[in-house]
């Protein structure tokens, strides 16, 4: 199956410590999927100081080169490891301000769905991870903004296999055109 103008893109989103790049890694895996691992982790292991509003903005442009090369590319499925809306997000949670072309872009984006993990599995401490009392809230605030700009999403829970499935089977019915979300879909605007 070839969309006819990009890959089919899947996002993965949700607080820290919700399986985002484990489920997301392996639905890449089954479905053949060009994965993006998250880009934040990465840039932040490899600072040796505390990160800045720069390094945010710095990891910004990352996810924004990727993306736009990804839809030039001939993958015909891109699964993304978290992605801009959890970078709007934690600009606005650190730093109470967000770059206008971070604002701009998410206007004019187009996700086919977006995987909110949901933070009901235990928390992995991995020295990156910062927000374990904040799981929840971060949970909510994530939703609120996917729902803001009315991209179509599905919420995975369980622990193992049942988030797995869960992922899988909102996948399937994206690449089958079985789009009956529970959530708004995306309209153009």
């Amino acid at each position: 199956m070839k969309p006819k103008s990009g890959p089919i893109v899947i996002v993965f989103c949700g607080p820290e410590s919700t399986a985002k790049s484990t489920v997301s890694k392996q639905m890449a895996s089954h479905y053949g999927a060009k994965w993006v691992p998250e880009h934040a982790r990465s840039y932040i292991e490899e600072l040796a100081r505390p990160y800045s509003y720069d390094d945010v903005v710095t990891i910004m442009q990352k996810q924004i080169v990727e993306y736009q090369r990804l839809l030039k590319s001939k993958h015909e499925i891109v699964i993304f490891d978290t992605f801009l809306i959890i970078t709007k997000v934690w600009f606005e949670f650190v730093y109470q301000k967000v770059p206008d072309e971070l604002m701009n872009l998410l206007n004019k984006i187009h996700i086919d769905l977006y995987l909110l993990c949901e933070p009901d599995i235990p928390w992995v401490s991995d020295g990156v991870r910062e927000n374990e009392a904040l799981r929840q809230e971060l949970y909510d605030i994530y939703k609120k903004e996917i729902e803001k700009y009315q991209f179509p999403y599905q919420t995975i829970s369980g622990e193992g296999k049942s988030r797995l499935m869960d992922a899988q089977k909102y996948i399937d019915q994206i690449l089958t055109k079985q789009t009956n979300y529970d959530h708004q879909p995306f309209t153009s605007r």
